[in-house]
């Protein structure tokens, strides 16, 4: 670990809590439909936009009418996404004469797209065309972050209502989601990108040759080495390259802003193309975090209680440096199993450390920033390989999307996860002192608490259900690349990833066939939309309730002690429910390793 690497990590801290209320105080004005620097531009096209589609903007919905249309939107995009894909090579912009996607890879995608996951089972250069990944992909990007965002904005109002039957109207949210702040943060961004070198194009792929003929070990279509009857590999001798290209930026950034994840190319944001330069680095790291960590002010702002907005916040700036202090530390000590006298300091000639799998342009301390940042929030978009992290630096990713991903999280996923969370805290801080336990004016009743536990318990039940299952079949494990406890890290990770619709993977378990395709997409579902609808139920009966003054029995949530109490039921309820899986794969695995023994 350098000087240099935690003062680029205490920077972008900084820089997040610099942004957060100027974003926080924005978002509120334009959910609250309050008047905005945006609106001579943006308000006509809303306006527009309306009565093209027979919105009524003043109609109020109660929470079922809500969670329907909801549901009826993302239904309708993933069908027209899964028909996209699977008729590309009859579309326009697609100047490689790309095929129709299979049907299971089709439908993995997009459901993985439309839950804001973009987990993905391709490589995006030779699998999907530019018409798709323009009117498909990158349009889902701003969709399914936009019903994320009318999500916990609804749910904020359900705190902070009166006695009202209603929490806004979806299509509303949705629109301005969208228009006031997806697109014009967007539109800038790419332009910035774009001026760092990241390529924005409709070109076809160029074909050059190579100066030297490359030697590179043969695979087969599952991506598995080739091996001749003597056990060892075939190679291929390589003497022309493709440079793929198309419109990155525009997709780059939303996949940033949007907390979405999906690259253009398969080597993600590690891909010169998608993030060139260290200012690229930082503005990309910059948006994962920008609109998540602006909604925990507009959660204090819009119930009338700013302290409470920054005591959420401050429960996930601990839990983020936490974890980007331990994935930090796992890559810059090294690997032990290298022999004696193997130097992994970092010094003047050198990284040191575990720089296998890292984007050596960033380093160690770039990586693992973005590697915590990215499993934070809903994103998924890597710079670094996690397969390669030591096992105590892979182990905080996938910790943190155990976590529910309330750390920022998504954009507005992050929030009202956080919120259940925050009720169940305040139950549990009512249940020591003996009163009815009560979060800002409103009792937190059983009802709450019931819908509370079934986001809880849905979330561990689909991961650890469908990972037994591909740990003790040979569908399952005929994909494994690593034996042993690593293995099992890479099918728990997989699975949590698109639960927890982060996108990211260890990338050592081939995903692209039969089973975890459809059991893929299952999970994505699941993760998405039976989280959300318990959510909107607790918003609906939240916003129903009166208003109840703040006594001396009161427990407040605007200090210290409730940020420590916040974090201990984060800690205890999503860690604690996953320790069995992850003491038999990343704990045993470093246990082995420090040991000097692998697999």
């Amino acid at each position: 670990m350098t000087t240099n690497g935690w003062f680029q990590i205490a920077f972008f801290l900084m820089l997040i809590l610099a942004v957060t209320k100027p974003m926080g105080v924005f978002m509120t004005r334009v959910f609250n439909r309050e008047k905005t620097f945006m609106d001579p531009v943006l308000r006509p096209l809303e306006r527009l936009l309306y009565r093209v589609t027979g919105v009524d903007e003043n109609h109020e919905m109660r929470w079922t009418e809500y969670a329907v249309s909801m549901l009826l939107f993302s239904a309708v995009s993933m069908l027209v996404l899964y028909v996209i894909e699977r008729a590309q090579a009859f579309l326009p912009f697609n100047p490689q004469k790309l095929g129709g996607v299979a049907p299971a890879l089709a439908f993995n995608t997009a459901a993985s797209f439309t839950t804001n996951t973009n987990w993905q089972n391709y490589s995006g250069e030779t699998t999907m065309s530019y018409f798709t990944q323009m009117a498909g992909l990158a349009y889902h990007n701003f969709a399914s972050a936009a019903v994320g965002m009318a999500i916990a904005i609804a749910f904020i109002r359900g705190i902070a209502r009166r006695e009202m039957e209603t929490i806004g109207n979806f299509w509303v949210d949705l629109v301005r989601s969208c228009l006031w702040v997806l697109l014009p943060f967007c539109m800038v961004g790419a332009l910035a990108l774009v001026s760092q070198g990241v390529v924005q194009n409709l070109k076809p792929y160029d074909t050059v040759k190579l100066i030297e003929p490359q030697h590179v070990p043969k695979v087969d279509a599952n991506g598995k080495p080739v091996l001749s009857p003597d056990g060892k590999s075939v190679m291929d001798t390589v003497t022309e390259q493709t440079i793929a290209q198309g419109p990155v930026a525009s997709q780059e950034i939303i996949k940033e802003w949007g907390t979405n994840g999906g690259g253009f190319f398969n080597a993600n944001s590690a891909h010169p193309f998608e993030n060139p330069t260290p200012l690229s680095n930082l503005i990309e790291l910059f948006c994962i975090f920008a609109v998540s960590s602006g909604l925990t002010y507009t959660l204090g702002r819009m119930t009338g209680s700013p302290r409470h907005g920054w005591a959420v916040w401050a429960a996930m700036a601990i839990l983020f440096l936490v974890g980007v202090s331990v994935t930090y530390w796992a890559e810059a000590r090294g690997n032990p199993l290298l022999v004696v006298g193997v130097d992994q300091h970092a010094s003047a000639l050198q990284s040191g450390g575990n720089m296998e799998g890292k984007e050596v342009r960033f380093g160690i301390a770039n990586t693992a920033l973005w590697a915590t940042v990215t499993t934070d929030a809903s994103c998924g978009a890597i710079s670094g390989w996690h397969d390669s992290f030591t096992p105590l630096g892979g182990m905080v990713p996938l910790v943190n999307i155990m976590l529910s991903e309330v750390i920022f999280g998504g954009v507005g996923a992050g929030l009202y996860g956080m919120l259940i969370y925050i009720i169940l805290a305040v139950f549990i801080a009512g249940l020591m002192v003996g009163r009815t336990p009560e979060y800002l004016g409103k009792k937190i009743e059983a009802y709450d608490v019931k819908m509370a536990m079934l986001v809880v318990l849905v979330f561990p039940l689909v991961i650890l259900g469908f990972s037994a299952i591909s740990a003790v079949e040979g569908f399952g494990t005929s994909s494994i690349l690593n034996p042993g406890p690593h293995g099992l890290s890479e099918i728990l990770y997989a699975f949590t990833s698109q639960a927890g619709n982060n996108g990211s993977a260890f990338n050592g378990l081939t995903t692209n066939t039969l089973w975890y395709n459809t059991a893929g997409g299952i999970t994505m579902l699941a993760g998405r939309f039976l989280m959300i609808l318990p959510m909107l139920a607790i918003a609906g009966n939240l916003a129903r309730k009166k208003y109840v003054p703040a006594s001396l029995g009161t427990f407040p949530v605007t200090t210290p002690l409730f940020t420590a109490l916040l974090i201990g039921v984060i800690l205890i309820v999503g860690a604690l429910t996953f320790f069995p899986a992850l003491s038999l794969g990343p704990i045993l695995e470093h246990l082995l390793m420090s040991a000097g023994k692998t697999f």
